[in-house]
């Protein structure tokens, strides 16, 4: 199904220009309440709203708190708060939709809305299709005069979370004596994310803590680590987490100033849970996109990787279906559902920092679970309404790639959900041949889009 104004994580889009505009925002705001109060069929239902630091979030929660309001539900305003804390406090406070205003790693000028059912949970397909009906149904009924919402905001929300994601935390450990630098990347977690760590006794040095509604994700966080690696090194900092605009996101940085990904981060995980048989199914759910290496360790453990389509809302999909515990993405989003309903970076970290404390090791060698195999990806641009995908030279070339990889890598060729790109990646244990194959595929796609 085509849809208009839902990609597959939520509705994103440049501030103040269409879909992101004020007018949209108040009537994705009647129509997710509409939909709701038919189902319910009470007049006062909740609703919790969240933002991560953009200037435009102002405007957006103005104009979303104003469409609920006019279709009779109760806001409760959460103020700048991590997308996962979103979903928590949405369960927490029997609530019965959570909003989080958020483009996540995006730059300051994009913004999105991301919408939670009553369970902490992102909306289904089915009602987010409702949703999108509603927003072009000029004729909505509103709320009589005397049925309009109430706004109130939720002074103690930061704390709420913060204790929760103690809470996830093994009793009887604690960080004393590790100095960890955490990079907020200005965005929602710029309090709680530093205070948590603080808490837990760690040596805490913040970095990203600073946000001024422009600088959101600018050269800092989950997306851009290379100031996270200088500042572990430059402070003899024990380890760097980075976060992402709205928190969902984990990369780590161990002692030396390398990164470490959101693959090697599940390893560390699924290990360490697979030998406390705390982990499901012995299996893991991964996107496409995560490195074979990961696969082949993972085997070598007895535990089973699940390979959901790119997007955390599918890996909680697969995850939910197969009753599966551990998931994630390569870029860093870890779903751990013993704890929350979608990726927490905070949470994320903590398990991981687990690990070191139980184990005494550093997180240069934890880091080492396995060694990736090369891994190429390239994006392709191209004019909206154009399908490169459907051309027929493209189709061909993908088909001839793919017997070339049949016993020694994988091919990935999809397109995004969020923007206007062909994603190119393969890899294998050859790099020249996979990286020829990548070249190849990548020029196809770029002749058939400019043939239209």
């Amino acid at each position: 199904m085509t849809r208009k104004y839902f990609g597959t994580d939520g509705i994103r889009g440049r501030a103040n220009t269409h879909p992101m505009t004020a007018e949209v925002a108040l009537k994705v705001a009647k129509a997710a309440a509409y939909n709701l109060r038919a189902g319910a069929g009470e007049p006062h239902n909740r609703v919790v709203i969240g933002k991560d630091t953009r200037l435009s979030c102002y405007m957006l929660e103005q104009a979303m708190a104003s469409g609920f309001l006019s279709m009779g539900m109760d806001v409760v305003l959460l103020g700048p708060m991590p997308t996962p804390a979103v979903a928590m406090l949405t369960r927490s406070l029997r609530a019965d939709l959570g909003v989080m205003i958020s483009a996540s790693h995006n730059p300051y000028d994009d913004n999105g809305i991301k919408l939670f059912g009553g369970d902490g949970y992102k909306l289904s397909d089915d009602i987010e299709a409702a949703i999108e009906k509603g927003i072009e149904d000029a004729d909505m009924p509103l709320a009589e005069p005397s049925d309009l919402g109430r706004a109130s905001r939720l002074d103690d929300a930061s704390g709420r979370y913060i204790e929760f994601v103690k809470g996830t935390f093994p009793r009887g450990l604690n960080l004393a004596g590790l100095r960890i630098v955490v990079d907020c990347a200005h965005g929602a977690a710029y309090r709680v994310a530093p205070q948590v760590l603080w808490e837990l006794q760690a040596e805490v040095i913040p970095m990203g803590v600073s946000p001024n509604g422009l600088n959101i994700n600018q050269g800092c966080g989950a997306t851009d680590t290379k100031l996270l690696q200088k500042t572990v090194v430059d402070n003899d900092a024990d380890l760097g987490i980075a976060l992402d605009g709205d928190a969902d996101r984990l990369i780590m940085v161990d002692e030396k100033g390398e990164r470490v990904d959101g693959d090697q981060l599940m390893a560390i995980i699924a290990r360490s849970w697979k030998q406390t048989g705390a982990l499901k199914r012995d299996a893991l759910v991964a996107t496409v996109m995560s490195n074979l290496g990961l696969e082949r360790y993972l085997k070598g453990l007895g535990i089973t990787l699940e390979r959901a389509a790119v997007g955390d809302r599918y890996v909680v999909e697969r995850m939910r279906a197969g009753g599966f515990n551990v998931g994630g993405e390569q870029s860093g989003h870890i779903v751990l559902s013993d704890f929350a309903t979608t990726g927490d970076g905070l949470i994320a970290a903590l398990q991981v920092l687990a690990v070191m404390r139980t184990e005494n090791r550093p997180m240069s060698e934890l880091a080492k679970s396995f060694s990736p195999v090369p891994q190429i990806l390239q994006n392709v641009k191209f004019a909206k309404g154009i399908k490169p995908l459907d051309n027929a030279s493209v189709k061909s070339s993908i088909e001839t790639a793919e017997k070339q990889l049949t016993n020694d890598g994988r091919l990935l060729v999809r397109a995004s959900g969020t923007e206007p790109v062909i994603r190119v990646m393969a890899e294998g244990d050859d790099e020249a041949k996979i990286r020829g194959i990548v070249n190849e595929i990548c020029a196809t796609i770029e002749r058939a889009a400019k043939a239209g």
